[in-house]
């Protein structure tokens, strides 16, 4: 496993475990039992923003999943980021899901948008469309475009992204965070083959959502 340089438990964080437990912590002092519901809401706070290491599958042309989740969306569609026809791979996270985003493909960062929108349940198709989103386009060593959207969703009203166009990313990377429950779409070359199915359980860079295949490969199915 490639060294991981961020705190088993994500910074974004920090400020809401400490606040939750510094409530329970009065709470206990205070009302003894009567505290239970707020050592409840500090776990759940605490496992929220896990964010462990994750080992990066070997293979090049493998495309990881950018976040925890379950799979909502394998279909052809057209890449509003990228203009053209694409492979979209979506995963939604629940409450209960790691949510730091990291890089499905080593490339370059070639542009960032951000777009504001509305808060919209984001297992439905229409908060690809309409929610607050954040779209990076990647370019990989052989020119294939890679489009990866944070979307925030029903109670998700925070993305967060670290990186810029003309940054380098590698697979696993840890490039952003998205706060309480949403989703990530993915755009593919139309030649990618997908590796995932629709209800199918994912984890951000250990499960492989496709496979990029070589130049002028012909379109998947």
């Amino acid at each position: 496993m490639s060294s991981y340089p961020h705190p088993v438990i994500a910074r974004e964080g920090w400020l809401y475990l400490g606040l939750a437990t510094a409530a329970a912590l009065v709470v206990t002092a205070f009302g003894g039992w009567w505290s239970l519901p707020f050592w409840l809401v500090a776990v759940f706070v605490l496992q929220f923003f896990r964010d462990p290491a994750r080992p990066v599958p070997a293979g090049e042309r493998l495309v990881l999943s950018p976040a925890d989740g379950r799979v909502i969306v394998v279909a052809t569609t057209s890449d509003p980021y990228g203009e053209r026809e694409a492979l979209k791979i979506s995963v939604f996270m629940n409450v209960f899901n790691v949510h730091s985003n990291r890089a499905p493909v080593d490339g370059t960062v070639e542009r960032v948008t951000y777009f504001p929108g509305k808060f919209v349940n984001a297992d439905l198709d229409k908060a690809s469309e309409h929610n607050e989103r954040n779209a990076l386009l990647i370019r990989v060593a052989d020119g294939s475009l890679v489009s990866c959207v944070q979307v925030a969703g029903l109670v998700a009203r925070r993305i967060l992204c670290y990186v810029q166009a003309g940054d380098r990313l590698a697979r696993g990377q840890r490039f952003g965070f998205i706060r309480f429950g949403s989703r990530v779409d993915v755009y593919l070359p139309l030649s990618a083959r997908p590796r995932v199915a629709i209800g199918e359980k994912v984890h951000a860079t250990t499960s492989v959502l496709a496979e990029l295949q070589p130049e002028g490969a012909k379109a998947h199915g």
